[in-house]
């Protein structure tokens, strides 16, 4: 392709961006870059009944917090703005007239009466998919069947009115989809879309065209639910005298159910307890509440990496991807026909896998963050020993200090499953003497010495310590189970193991 290659997402702001969209603008993102083109991002919104406040807000922010920003946006316009179909409105009924001018298009004067009475009819008359079309427009109120002079009458006295496209009888539209190959439509089972609704504004299919001409796109990566519009968007070009510079179409399959039965909805996050939004979004109507996965966790990188195998595969064996590698990767013909079933395990699995590999100063970072929501104020050097001892055992970054908060907060409560089970004088005569051995204790309390004086102790009792280690870890942690029990001693150094023992010892000895 001659031309610089430019791709657009085109989200309404009709809500929170849906995690699909979010993974059509990766896709747009990864191959704009990979071409060395340009990625757009154009707001589409032509239907200012279903605006809501703050949804183009959200569009860019989550954009943003995953590093795929667009090189031209409304908030960052480039010269084919602007970038919101609203503020594009006076231009569209130009091109509407165009097509009336030549034949492609026409007047409709139908009321909602006279649409639901012809839908009826032809129901009645077992007409599987009533619509207006090539055959119905003959028995209805246009420009087509209107004498000229009562067209001009009824345009001339404000009467409403939409613009709809002339579908051809008998022709077949043939697309080549970049994922699919070609598809062939015959016009037969096309309806006459309107083009230009009766408020002046026109509906997507104009729109669309209008502004993917106009802004230069070459290649129109979107949702399959787009698939079937398709042909109609073809014939719009031909009928603009646009046929050479045409966009090349990819229709992604679709994110499907954990079942795979049905696209993913928000229904079903809520339902199965996962996020489908990339961000916390409060509905500004009903005031309802929906997770985000920014908010629950995930990490940025390891999001998109999860996206992106969503339908795409590197055609190797490789799982872990930088947003670079994936530039460099990716390709639309690796793109899959069927629609991908959503995992959120493979989601977790990603950030376990990009958590692990961050630098332990950012690591420290997000456990002193979250200690100093509970104003604790953890000591830098502590911070990078906790850090060595639960990096392995997270998820999401707050489980940092979840894992951890009890080497910083000595426990008041224990773990009572724990207790009845393995809380026994065997116990309480090797903790005992271990509270005394380390009340002498000299020397370096590593992990080793820890160990060490634990062992000697309990053969000093006759004990096997592998029968009293759970009550060990329970007396000094209130928990059964947990990281390694002596690098744990060796944080919190002798005096502290000592005193915390002597609490268990008296603490369950007067719950027993």
């Amino acid at each position: 392709m001659s031309r610089e290659v430019r791709v657009r997402f085109a989200p309404s702001p009709t809500g929170p961006l849906h995690i699909g969209g979010v993974r059509t603008a990766l896709y747009n993102y990864l191959f704009a870059k990979k071409m060395g083109g340009k990625f757009l991002l154009r707001i589409e919104d032509t239907d200012q009944g279903r605006f809501v406040p703050g949804a183009e807000g959200y569009i860019q922010e989550s954009l943003e917090w995953l590093g795929i920003a667009p090189e031209e946006s409304p908030w960052n316009p480039g010269s084919v703005g602007p970038y919101r179909q609203s503020e594009r409105k006076e231009m569209y009924m130009q091109y509407a007239l165009d097509l009336i001018e030549k034949g492609h298009a026409y007047y409709a004067f139908d009321t909602a009466e006279e649409l639901e009475a012809m839908r009826e009819r032809l129901t009645a008359a077992r007409v599987v998919q009533p619509q207006y079309n090539g055959i119905t427009r003959t028995q209805m109120k246009n420009s087509l069947t209107l004498p000229a002079e009562e067209v001009k009458a009824r345009l001339e006295s404000g009467e409403p009115y939409v613009i709809r496209v002339k579908i051809p009888l008998k022709e077949d539209v043939r697309l080549n989809d970049l994922i699919r190959g070609w598809v062939m439509v015959h016009s037969s089972t096309l309806d006459d879309k309107v083009l230009m609704k009766s408020d002046g504004m026109p509906t997507y299919h104009l729109a669309n065209i209008v502004d993917d001409h106009l802004m230069g796109i070459t290649h129109v990566i979107r949702g399959e639910e787009w698939l079937p519009s398709a042909p109609l968007h073809v014939l719009l070009y031909q009928f603009f005298g646009w046929e050479d510079t045409m966009p090349q179409f990819a229709h992604l399959p679709l994110l499907l159910k954990p079942d795979g039965n049905g696209k993913l909805s928000k229904r079903d996050g809520d339902k199965l307890g996962f996020p489908v939004f990339p961000l916390n979004w409060t509905d500004p109507f009903s005031g309802e509440k929906s997770p985000g996965f920014r908010e629950q966790g995930y990490l940025p990188d390891a999001f998109l990496n999860f996206l992106a195998f969503l339908g795409w595969n590197p055609g190797d064996d490789r799982e872990i991807f930088s947003l670079d590698e994936l530039v460099d990767a990716f390709s639309i013909d690796r793109i899959g026909k069927s629609g991908t079933k959503f995992d959120i395990a493979k989601a977790k699995w990603y950030n376990e896998q990009y958590l692990r590999t961050k630098p332990d100063s950012v690591l420290v970072e997000f456990l002193t963050t979250s200690a100093q929501m509970e104003d604790i104020e953890i000591p830098l050097e502590k911070a990078f020993a906790i850090i060595s001892l639960v990096r392995d055992r997270v998820t999401f970054p707050a489980e940092l200090w979840k894992e951890s908060r009890f080497v910083m907060v000595a426990p008041t409560e224990f773990d009572q499953d724990v207790v009845a089970k393995r809380w026994n004088e065997d116990a309480m005569k090797v903790l005992g003497g271990y509270a005394e051995a380390l009340d002498g204790f000299t020397g370096t309390f590593d992990a080793v010495n820890a160990k060490s004086l634990l062992e000697s102790t309990a053969e000093a009792e006759g004990i096997k310590l592998g029968k009293v280690m759970q009550a060990v870890r329970l007396a000094v942690t209130g928990m059964g189970g947990g990281p390694d029990l002596m690098e744990v001693f060796a944080i919190l150094g002798p005096a502290e193991v000592a005193k915390r023992i002597r609490f268990a010892l008296e603490t369950l000895t007067k719950v027993d």
